[in-house]
């Protein structure tokens, strides 16, 4: 646990993954920092009044590296919107933390994804698999990772821990808010990506923030460069579908997202364009082993998928009105359970 003169800076505190981890290392006792072009739109949007919002640009190293003065931790959790211009954010944004990372003398914390792997890694992926993607955004999330291990060379410390599909109890860039239902409408249908019998990773969100916590809590025994990988919640199509509709309360339609239309308007929207190219990710089973980070916790922070859908759904307001009232409980609850000790997940 931290104590209260540590403090951290975290980068895309108003995002899924930044704004999980900004409010599990509050809760740990730590002063937390955020970084927004508009720090005061943001304190009044985000939910998140009591982080310390400062004005700066992401892309802008100096803006960064001063935020980052005397922090302990610097969170790295910006990922732009709707897959849009990866190749002109990303690696920008990520070498300007890196550079307020040194300064400071912090470890970079850097949520990672399956993107880096290709179909010769499958189905499952340790920390040492090789990374050959198949597409632009794999490239990337290689070439970020791959500015991360020399920055490690050089003296930062890092850490990694590499997800499935994100999903939480807030709107964001992820599939389930975006793809598979509509937030702000109770949840009548799901439309899925994939072959409903092919096993898929997902990781709810506040899992991942306490992952990331607990490995922090001993931050001397970890590497200077740490990567974990995270089992999350793996499941069929089907299974997923079964479990949303214990959360909603009601049967629900199931039909295969319709790739045709979405390759149609790809020419001239990019975020289909982008969807577009992970399209691969769901056709064949893509898992996580996560022996390495269940020999260092005992057990891998697991929600049960029916508690994280049913409070991922209400804050998408995406339950239907009677079972809106069963969510209330589950979310008041869920970060006690989470402190639970899980069997371990392999």
């Amino acid at each position: 646990m931290s104590s209260k003169q540590d403090v951290a800076l975290v980068i895309g505190a108003t995002g899924g993954i930044g704004g999980a981890v900004a409010d599990r290392l509050m809760a740990g006792g730590w002063r937390v920092r955020a970084l927004h072009r508009d720090p005061e739109t943001a304190r009044r949007t985000s939910g998140r009044p009591a982080l310390e919002w400062i004005k700066g640009d992401a892309m802008v190293e100096a803006d960064v590296v001063a935020a980052a003065q005397g922090v302990r931790l610097l969170v790295h959790g910006a990922n732009p919107p709707g897959y849009r211009n990866w190749a002109g954010l990303q690696l920008p944004m990520l070498n300007a933390s890196i550079a307020a990372a040194k300064a400071a003398g912090a470890r970079l914390v850097f949520p990672g994804t399956v993107y880096n792997f290709g179909p010769d890694a499958f189905p499952n992926l340790t920390e040492a698999s090789p990374q050959h993607p198949k597409t632009r955004k794999g490239a990337i999330r290689v070439q970020m990772e791959q500015a991360l291990a020399r920055a490690a060379g050089d003296g930062l410390r890092v850490l990694i821990v590499r997800c499935g599909d994100f999903f939480g109890p807030k709107p964001g860039n992820n599939w389930l808010s975006q793809g598979l239902l509509k937030p702000g409408r109770p949840l009548g249908a799901v439309t899925y990506p994939g072959p409903m019998s092919v096993p898929h990773c997902w990781a709810y969100l506040p899992d991942v923030a306490e992952t990331i916590a607990r490995l922090l809590e001993d931050e001397a025994r970890l590497a200077d460069f740490a990567v974990f990988h995270m089992r999350g919640q793996t499941l069929t199509g089907d299974e997923l579908v079964a479990a949303l509709e214990t959360a909603a309360g009601r049967k629900l339609p199931a039909s295969r997202l319709p790739w045709f239309a979405i390759r149609a308007m790809a020419p001239f929207n990019e975020t289909f364009r982008e969807m577009l190219e992970m399209g691969y990710l769901w056709e064949t089973p893509v898992l996580l082993d996560n022996t390495r980070l269940v020999a260092r916790l005992g057990a891998e922070p697991h929600t049960p998928i029916d508690e994280a859908l049913r409070v991922a759904l209400a804050g998408l307001n995406a339950l239907p009105r009677e079972a809106t009232r069963l969510a209330a409980w589950p979310a008041a609850k869920h970060c006690g359970a989470r402190r639970k000790s899980a069997a371990p997940q392999h």
